[in-house]
């Protein structure tokens, strides 16, 4: 190691920074930087040489312009054996740089906190330093290149090791080009979601980059390997912002069953009333509501408790000492909520494989999944005369309207994006909704439909939901024909031993058939709530009418594949 070998640090995050600088002067290195870094560096006394004394030119436009000249990056492009190249160092005056350690302006966690304009936006945008740590990666076989403090230790152990370090080298180079993917991807996911919009709708290039967050134990099914991934630069959400307090790790199917069931809960964030709802397999075999947790969990439980064995289970609301002494009876997989009493706690972790989580509570409503950007005209449409939309408007008002990520799946070949799905808030009423039988619902009947319809909103399609009295007595999910969901629904319910007389229906999609409405008619459903815009809607209500059955067109659908 020789004094004439070159660093150039200049950093955002300074986390190990001084211990570095110290390792690489210990090593010979003698250290270039700027700005912030320069000044971290000698308060460790370290001695540095400001960028500008090797440039010849002093920083301009606040610090905008400093690196962006040919005496560093000719230094960092030069390779060593090239003669050419060696040559134009030598004839400008130039020495080679050897090692480069940048990360950028923190873009990704300046947006993240929401409610930025574009103008602080573009102020996080960094030029200079992809520009250097892109020409140092490019230039691999010969500069070191360093974009995370992790990598710190791994590097000065190679530079004291016998062997010439270019596995690593390629390796960080590598990083180099994921780090700069996920930076321009935030910010043009920024620039896209800001509030003046280029274009509505998709963009046309999709270039999200993930992160991994955690390695699983294996994926669907033992033989196959799984990691679950967060999308970079967008913030905490979804299963992100999940925090484990107790059990095992989570599972591949852990995460796609707590999917489920926070999709679900999401109907009912801002709702008065505790809810509970219990998910197996991504869709909810339970859902009900109550005067607490207890309650709620007892009533969602009675619909099908075969299928609660090793479920996943979340709810709206701080689990208590009582409701957790009641769910501990019951094998639980995971159990999601905003909160837990200490003493709640206490009872849940004697249990040792329980998965014990919370998601990030909001005053005014617990939410568990990003709310949508259309969500606003609903709530403010609704906020004068709802106590739930209320709610909903305090939320909104503490916590900015950010349009939420887009939701993406994987296909053979490709990827399928969406906006995120606007939940059918229960207790919010949607002025869009319209009765179209000769009977209209009763005041009971309007509550029990309203509850089924928020409810079935995360039932998978076909999806048929029954309900009575703010608790869900059949779920059909996941059927061929909607028909054959209607079956399921009414036989869950008589395999539970409830009732159906007086019930509420509700349908993800319309009745494409007058004999699905016979059919629950004949079981005992009272009242219907469904999209409508079949071809024979006429038939249909025509049926209903006949049967006395009041129906009610939402005018949206709700297929969840």
């Amino acid at each position: 190691m020789t004094r004439n070998q070159r660093a150039l640090l200049s950093v955002s995050d300074k986390t190990g920074i001084e211990d570095l600088g110290c390792s690489l002067i210990e090593r010979g290195f003698q250290l270039l930087s700027t700005g912030g870094t320069a000044s971290t560096l000698r308060a460790a006394g370290l001695e540095v040489t400001d960028v500008a004394e090797v440039t010849g030119h002093p920083e301009i436009m606040e610090g905008r312009v400093k690196t962006l000249h040919p005496a560093i990056h000719g230094p960092l492009l030069a390779r060593r054996d090239v003669a050419g190249d060696m040559h134009a160092l030598e004839e400008h005056g130039y020495a080679p740089i050897d090692l480069v350690v940048v990360n950028l302006y923190p873009f990704q966690k300046t947006v993240a906190k929401g409610g930025v304009s574009v103008v602080d936006g573009m102020k996080q945008v960094d030029i200079g330093g992809p520009t250097m740590i892109r020409a140092a990666a490019k230039n691999h076989a010969h500069v070191w290149v360093v974009v995370d403090p992790a990598d710190y230790p791994r590097v000065i152990d190679a530079l004291d090791a016998n062997s010439d370090g270019s596995e690593l080298r390629r390796e960080l180079a590598g990083k180099v080009f994921t780090h700069i993917s996920a930076y321009d991807a935030a910010v043009a996911s920024f620039l896209r979601t800001t509030e003046e919009p280029v274009k509505d709708g998709p963009p046309e290039v999709l270039a999200p980059t993930f992160r991994k967050v955690s390695g699983l134990r294996y994926g669907e099914n033992p033989d196959q390997d799984a990691a679950f991934y967060a999308v970079e630069g967008s913030g905490p959400c979804g299963m992100a912002a999940l925090q484990q307090h107790h059990g095992k790790e989570l599972s591949y199917n852990n995460l796609l069953d707590l999917d489920g069931a926070l999709l679900s809960l999401s109907s009912f964030a801002f709702s008065l009333h505790p809810t509970v709802c219990i998910v197996k397999h991504t869709t909810p075999c339970g859902l009900g509501i109550g005067n607490t947790v207890e309650g709620a969990f007892r009533r969602a439980l009675v619909t099908d408790s075969v299928s609660a064995f090793g479920s996943v289970i979340a709810t709206n609301r701080e689990v208590d000492e009582d409701a957790a002494a009641a769910m501990s009876q019951l094998f639980i997989e995971c159990l999601v909520a905003p909160s837990f009493t200490d003493s709640a706690l206490e009872i849940l972790t004697r249990k040792k494989n329980i998965r014990v989580l919370t998601f990030p509570g909001v005053e005014g409503g617990a939410v568990p999944l990003p709310i949508p950007s259309e969500t606003v005209e609903v709530f403010d449409a609704a906020s004068g005369r709802d106590a739930a939309a209320m709610r909903a408007a305090r939320f909104l008002a503490a916590h900015g309207r950010d349009p939420a990520p887009l939701v993406m799946r994987s296909v053979y070949g490709g990827l399928l994006a969406q906006a995120p799905p606007l939940p059918p808030f229960f207790g919010i009423e949607d002025p869009s909704w319209r009765v179209v039988t000769e009977r209209g619902p009763t005041s009971q009947e309007m509550t029990d439909l309203a509850f089924a319809w928020a409810a079935v909103y995360g039932v998978k399609s076909n999806a048929i939901l029954l309900a009575r009295d703010g608790a869900t007595l059949g779920i059909g999910a996941g059927q061929m024909s909607r028909v054959d969901a209607s079956r399921l629904a009414v036989r869950k319910a008589a395999d539970a031993g409830l009732a159906l007389e007086g019930c509420a229906l509700a349908s993800d999609a319309f009745f494409p058939f007058a004999d699905g409405v016979e059919a629950a008619a004949e079981a005992g459903v009272r009242s219907i709530i469904q999209p409508g815009g079949s071809i024979r809607d006429e038939e249909v209500v025509k049926s209903a009418d006949s049967a006395g059955v009041a129906m009610i067109f939402t005018g949206r659908r709700l297929f969840r594949h």
